[in-house]
Order: C-alpha cells, then sequence, then structure tokens
C-alpha cells in the first residue's frame, strides 16, 4: 500500500474528464447504472447540472501510480431525487442554526438502485484498505470544502460495514426484490407459490391480456424517436400525478438506447398500434432493473402485468437471477417481489448533529427490521420454496 501522502482525490465537473476505459473498468460490466455512458447522457441531455440541482463532481482516488478507484458525486442544494430521505435532519439543523446544504451525494441519479459506489480497478480491488482510503479522502474532502455531509445512497452492505469504521454511520431501508430460483417458464414460477396466491395471479394476467392490449419488449436499437416520445408523455404524466419533478429530459432517453444498447429494454403495451402504456428497464449482467413506468387510459391489472409480471418472464427467458422492481410498494409482495434491505452510508461533519442522527438511525434500523420480518409472513410462496 503506498504511504498516505502518494494518495490523492480529485474532484470533476464532467464525467468527460474521467476516460470512459478508466471509468468503465472500475465499474465492471455488470451493472448499466453505473457504466460511463450512463452518467454521459445524463450530462448531455441536460438530465443533471443546474437545472436539476446535481451538480457532477465525480471522485477519482489516485495512488502515486495513477487511477485507482471512482465514484459517482453530486454537489447538491436540495435533497430530491435520491429516495433515501434526510430532509428532517436538514430542517433540524437549520434550525438550530445550521447550514446543511450544500452536500455530497455519492449517488445514481433518480434511481434507487442497488450496487457498488466506490469503484475499484480491478488490479487494486484484491486490496481491502482501498475502501477505507477512499471514504476518508471523501470525509477530508467534505471538510477542505466547509460542507456538512457527505451520503452514499444505495451502496452494498459491504461498503456500509467498511465506512462505518472510517467514521460514517449506516443506514438501512426495505425494497422488493424477485429472485429466480432457476425456473424454466412463468409457470414453474407460479407453481412455487401457494394455491390462492397463484390464482390471483393468473387472474390478474388473464384480465390484463384480455382488454384488447397487444404487448411488446423492444430492446436498445429496436426503440425508434416516435416510442421514446410516447413514453416521455407517460414519464411526464405520472410525474404530474405524484406531484414530482421532471428531472429526466426527452434528450436521455434517445441518448440511453443509443449509448447502452440492448440494455435498455422498454415493454410497451399497444392499443390498436399505439402505445398506451410502457415499462423502462436496464438489463445488468444477472439482474432486471425497472425505471420508470407510465400509462395513458385506465387498463385493469396493467401495471402489474407491465411491470411485475412481464419483467419475471423476462428474467426468466434471459437466465437473471433477480428482478429490482424499484422503490416502495408493498403490494409487490403478493405477486412474488419479497423484501430486501437496501443500505447507504452518512457522513455528517458536525459531531452535535451526527450525535442526534445516530441515535435515530438505531432505532429506524430497529423498526424496518421489524418490519421485514413481519412482511415475511405475506410471503405468497409455498414455505418449502422460499429460500
Amino acid at each position: 500500500m503506498p504511504s498516505m501522502t502518494e494518495w490523492s482525490l480529485t474532484l470533476h465537473a464532467s464525467i468527460t474528464e474521467i476516460g470512459a476505459a478508466a471509468w468503465d473498468r472500475c465499474a465492471g460490466d455488470d451493472n448499466p447504472f453505473l457504466f460511463h455512458a450512463f452518467f454521459l447522457a445524463l450530462e448531455e441531455s441536460g438530465s443533471v447540472g443546474a437545472r436539476t440541482g446535481w451538480l457532477p463532481r465525480y471522485a477519482a482516488l489516485h495512488d502515486g501510480t495513477g487511477l485507482v478507484a471512482v465514484a459517482p458525486l453530486f454537489l447538491k442544494g436540495h435533497s430530491y431525487g435520491e429516495y433515501v430521505f434526510d430532509q428532517s435532519w436538514a430542517r433540524a439543523y437549520e434550525q438550530a442554526g445550521g447550514q446543511y446544504y450544500p452536500k455530497l451525494q455519492i449517488a445514481v441519479p433518480f434511481s434507487p438502485v442497488s450496487g457498488q459506489r466506490l469503484l475499484i480497478d480491478p488490479a487494486h480491488r484484491a486490496s481491502g484498505a482501498i475502501r477505507g482510503v477512499f471514504a476518508d479522502a471523501l470525509r477530508q474532502a467534505c471538510q477542505e470544502l466547509g460542507l456538512s455531509s457527505v451520503h452514499m445512497s444505495f451502496c452494498t452492505q459491504d461498503e456500509q460495514e467498511t465506512l462505518s469504521g472510517h467514521g460514517w454511520m449506516g443506514r438501512i431501508g426495505l425494497q422488493y426484490h424477485w429472485h429466480n430460483q432457476n425456473y424454466a417458464s412463468f409457470d414453474q414460477f407460479l407453481e412455487a407459490l401457494a394455491s390462492r396466491k397463484r390464482k390471483a395471479i393468473k387472474r390478474e394476467r388473464r384480465d390484463a391480456q384480455s382488454c384488447g392490449l397487444d404487448f411488446r419488449t423492444l430492446r436498445g436499437p429496436e426503440i425508434t424517436e416516435e416510442d421514446w416520445d410516447r413514453f416521455y408523455t407517460f414519464y411526464q404524466a405520472t410525474i404530474d400525478r405524484k406531484w414530482g419533478h421532471a428531472y429526466l429530459t426527452r434528450a436521455f432517453f434517445t441518448g440511453l438506447s443509443e449509448r447502452l444498447g440492448d440494455r435498455v429494454v422498454l415493454m410497451q403495451a399497444l392499443d390498436r398500434g399505439v402505445p398506451v402504456a410502457a415499462a423502462l428497464n436496464l438489463a445488468g449482467r444477472d439482474t432486471l432493473y425497472g425505471r420508470n413506468w407510465g400509462c395513458e387510459g385506465e387498463w385493469p391489472f396493467l401495471h402489474f402485468e407491465l411491470c411485475y409480471y412481464r419483467a419475471i418472464d423476462f428474467a426468466i427467458a434471459e437466465g437473471l437471477s433477480r428482478v429490482e422492481a424499484g422503490a416502495q410498494g408493498e403490494h409487490k409482495i403478493q405477486r412474488g417481489y419479497l423484501p430486501s434491505l437496501t443500505y447507504s452510508s452518512h457522513f455528517i461533519r458536525d459531531p452535535a448533529l451526527a450525535q442526534a442522527v445516530r441515535p435515530f438511525l438505531e432505532e429506524e434500523r430497529a423498526a424496518i427490521m421489524q418490519e421485514k420480518e413481519a412482511l415475511a409472513s405475506f410471503s405468497p410462496y409455498r414455505t418449502e420454496n422460499i429460500s
């Protein structure tokens, strides 16, 4: 290991300042949300930047010989688009006379997708100390910039455990994931469920598929500009219904399919040849990540069909191990998606605020673990099929 004087951390206002080859060597080929091309599509489309308040500050860790690791870091003046909520911390700190914003956020913008956040070059991964060095360097950057905090959302459990030994505080959350038990077909998956749950899903699929709609799945280059135009209409309508903010621009979706190719999976429902609903997914090496969905009109169980059941169909056909269907939604349990823990880590510079947040996190963790245990009782799977 180099001495501490040989380590350096640089921050970059554009992903283009870190070469695609170097970034992707650190990111690997598993999770498309971590690819250089994904962040470039966000930048070039104006989806991150001054307009949305996600200012890129990509972090690069160097030793005496070159680049060792990178992280998707952003400077933020708000807490929107993160899915790990710290607004109550901000309010309490500001009421006490502190300044919570701006802060640093290590995250995939607008995407509650789990994965590595401290992306280490393969040549250095054998050294378990790199994460700790990176965590300390990010803490130091936070202090030198005079910022309140630095946060890492939807990281791995291993990352959280490492950072907890370097002055960061761990937090957990719940999502709902489907796990493939080497099913050969959707029907075989259904056989793993209790009879009543199996019948309910069959009924929902039958009702969704009997209302005169056609279904198709498009990948990468198959997705036309007209398809994206329709999808963006759905995206905006969904945002409006949820009182949200349309961070993603229309250009982002074109850039996504151009840059990520077959990793982009768009599932559509069409009425007389015109798309009336669609679900956007990204396919990783072993996981299908459900991201955005929208619909025009009222169709029975169409959301479940496009977002959950067709995602399972796709995962089985492609031999993927898991489907992550996004944030929230206890209703997913009855569709075969079981509660799974998510992880985040937080460094707060002011000791008084950190001291106030720590017991909150401990109480929250206990409550979430109890909730996860309680939700397990609603599992639709026959007992012998739960792994």
